[in-house]
């Protein structure tokens, strides 16, 4: 029985996994209405708001599983907010010497990558182990407000680095562009809410990529594209354009995530692919994901809503999905914050090329 705590930036969560049966509880406490008036999460404040709410979440999930059936804590050791990685390390430690049970560190990010599997795993607890071997190697795209990444799962269940973005991630150029155009905080759900009213093909946005024939990503000059675009319209033509311009924005972020996402299904052989992160919930995005994998015809994965934001689930999914693959932190009692915990190991140029059948690749065979 695992339990779990997440306090990365500007969530409070704890859950209770137990993989005889799936999630056994998640309890949440958002921020969200806290920094609205910021326009922005405000580190001091969410390391307050942690150390207010650890004890009550706590409280609520030992109302529903006893203190003695816990066998292992694992906690967010990174990457986040300094402050707020910290709150949750101690309040993990602390619970681990009352409990004397072991504390492990988890990467934020690879439960992001794991999380799309949590309702497999749900449907038939015993059967997970056998079904997820079917589904690898596998492809996934991590898609939230700090990270775009495109990586792999193998048959041992080791994550490897294929792309990330040179710059903005996708979630952070949504709401960037939101704040451009005048909307609330969280700024990518009001993007989306706009743009189903909106016309698409209304702005000729520039597609967010970098090199074409690269895996990488690149959303800045989309993000200064648009600041140009509303500088030549007075404040009643924005309004009166809002949707479209939120449309067109969000199918240019998009465009660039499908085509990098397709590019890398064809330079590779998978048996499944997954979408995890916050913008994983944008209903187009997973249509459009979906139809490249059903062209591939491999099955497609992505994280349910309540799994895709900062969550304690998939902590505590990871901590165990990971147990013999060497992803999680098995420093106990010594384990530190590495707020700077990158999602996996990027591939080596070489080992990329021959992979992908890049041009190095191509230039070593004529060699």
């Amino acid at each position: 029985m695992i339990f779990a705590l997440e306090s990365s930036c500007d969530e409070t969560a704890v859950a209770v996994f137990d993989p005889l049966r799936g999630m056994v509880g998640e309890w949440i406490h958002s921020q969200i209405a806290l920094h609205e008036t910021y326009g922005g999460v405000v580190p001091d404040l969410a390391s307050r708001e942690h150390l207010q709410h650890f004890g009550p979440l706590v409280g609520r999930a030992l109302e529903r599983i006893p203190a003695a059936a816990i066998t292992r804590i694992a906690v967010t050791n990174g990457p986040g907010l300094a402050a707020c990685l910290a709150m949750g390390l101690s309040s993990a430690q602390s619970l681990g010497l009352a409990w004397g049970v072991p504390v492990v560190g988890v990467n934020h990010l690879r439960a992001h990558a794991f999380s799309t599997f949590i309702d497999l795993h749900a449907n038939e607890p015993s059967a997970f182990d056998a079904e997820f071997a079917k589904l690898l190697p596998h492809l996934g795209l991590l898609v939230s407000g700090g990270n775009t990444a495109l990586f792999t799962i193998d048959e041992q269940r080791r994550i490897r680095l294929l792309a990330s973005t040179m710059d903005d991630a996708a979630g952070e150029a949504l709401d960037k562009g939101a704040k451009l155009l005048g909307l609330g905080y969280p700024g990518g759900p009001q993007v989306e809410k706009l743009a189903r009213e909106g016309n698409p093909n209304a702005f000729a946005f520039p597609k967010a990529v970098a090199q074409r024939a690269s895996l990488e990503f690149s959303f800045s000059g989309l993000k200064t594209s648009l600041r140009y675009q509303l500088e030549k319209f007075t404040p009643e033509v924005i309004e009166a354009r809002r949707a479209d311009l939120c449309a067109s924005y969000q199918r240019a972020v998009f465009e660039s995530l499908v085509r990098k996402s397709r590019l890398a299904l064809e330079r590779g052989t998978y048996r499944s692919f997954g979408l995890s992160g916050g913008v994983a919930n944008n209903r187009i995005l997973q249509a459009e994901l979906e139809k490249v994998t059903r062209e591939h015809g491999i099955s497609f994965f992505r994280a349910l809503p309540q799994h895709t934001g900062d969550n304690a689930g998939m902590i505590a999914f990871a901590a165990w999905t990971e147990r013999e693959a060497g992803g999680v932190n098995e420093a106990g009692f010594a384990l530190e914050i590495e707020p700077s915990l990158p999602l996996a190991q990027l591939r080596s140029p070489s080992e990329m090329a021959r992979s992908l059948g890049g041009p190095r690749a191509q230039h070593q065979k004529q060699e």
